[in-house]
């Protein structure tokens, strides 16, 4: 697959991004989908699989996405996020919560004086189905209320009906919304929602898409479509980050997210990335991994590194 695009779109007229993202080099499916598996069959050695798996623990947004979640089980997830393993004060805390845009004042509360950041799901999620204003609104609020990233949802239906003038006005409008008076600007995550865009050479597209509004992450899915976050998907769209650096000099994140359960699904991924993008998109800044079950998974395997033996299955929270 080639490593450069085309040169960028002078004009953000849909015509102009038409012809821009379909001037995009085709991806090759069955390539993507061999060079994923090969990818997969790579070990990690013990003595860099603890290291490996500290850092996957630092790329997890913990996130609780649920139409029953309630103030109390988001302090619980803000506690687990602060401290993974109360017994171990050496777990690395996570990235981020990630909660609805009515419980952010609760997580800020719980993570305040935490390094662990704020995320909130916007823009009428997980449909985006919704007026812009209602969108812009729905944001705007969650930054007042102390969002550290926002993940908004991109309208599937305008993309999949070649109105990428819409598309990227939405980004772009949610992305001013995103900011704070005085301050930096809540980072915007842009949910391209694979699993519904039916072919690869879609997925780079919108990735693209997304990137030239200003997206700061690119991530896959909500967690609400099957398939979510699968390994020749998450390839695809970060070999259209290392593109985009390429020529713009801009670097932007990956966070694939939904399915993701087990150490084994977190470190496949990181392999992915060392090999497609190297090692600058090896840090929770650049990489991120949206889940909600698998920070057990990860602890469990930490524990069993370092001691030799696995902890019982009620020894961790279950989320």
């Amino acid at each position: 697959m080639p490593d450069t695009a085309p040169g960028l779109p002078r004009s953000t007229d849909n015509a102009s991004l038409r012809a821009f993202l379909h001037g995009l080099p085709g991806v090759d499916e069955v390539g993507a989908r061999a060079r994923a598996a090969a990818l997969a069959t790579r070990s990690i050695k013990t003595t860099a699989k603890a290291y490996a798996i500290d850092l996957a623990i630092r790329m997890v947004d913990l996130t609780t996405l649920e139409g029953a979640d309630t103030p109390g089980k988001v302090r619980a997830l803000s506690a687990k996020a602060r401290r993974p393993d109360p017994e171990d004060r050496d777990v690395p805390q996570v990235a981020a919560v990630c909660v609805y845009p009515d419980l952010v004042p609760v997580a800020v509360d719980a993570l305040r004086g935490s390094p662990v950041a704020v995320a909130s799901v916007a823009t009428a999620f997980p449909a985006g189905r919704a007026p812009l204003e209602a969108k812009l609104a729905d944001t705007r609020q969650a930054v007042a209320d102390g969002a550290d990233e926002i993940d908004m949802v991109i309208d599937r239906g305008a993309f999949l009906a070649g109105d990428y003038r819409k598309v990227h006005e939405e980004i772009v409008a949610v992305r001013e919304a995103c900011a704070r008076p005085g301050g930096e600007p809540a980072h915007l995550k842009v949910i391209l929602e694979t699993g519904e865009l039916a072919a690869y050479d879609n997925v780079r597209r919108a990735s693209w898409l997304a990137m030239l509004a200003g997206a700061d992450f690119i991530k896959t899915s909500t967690g609400k479509v099957n398939p979510a976050a699968t390994l020749p998907v998450t390839l695809v769209m970060l070999e259209a980050v290392r593109d985009f650096r390429a020529v713009t000099g801009r670097q932007v994140g990956v966070k694939p997210a939904g399915g993701i359960r087990t150490t084994k699904d977190a470190l496949r991924h990181l392999v992915l990335v060392n090999e497609t993008t190297g090692p600058d998109w090896l840090d929770p800044s650049w990489f991120r991994l949206g889940a909600s079950s698998l920070l057990n998974d990860l602890l469990m395997q930490r524990t069993r590194l370092a001691t030799g033996t696995y902890p019982g299955p009620d020894h961790y929270t279950l989320d």
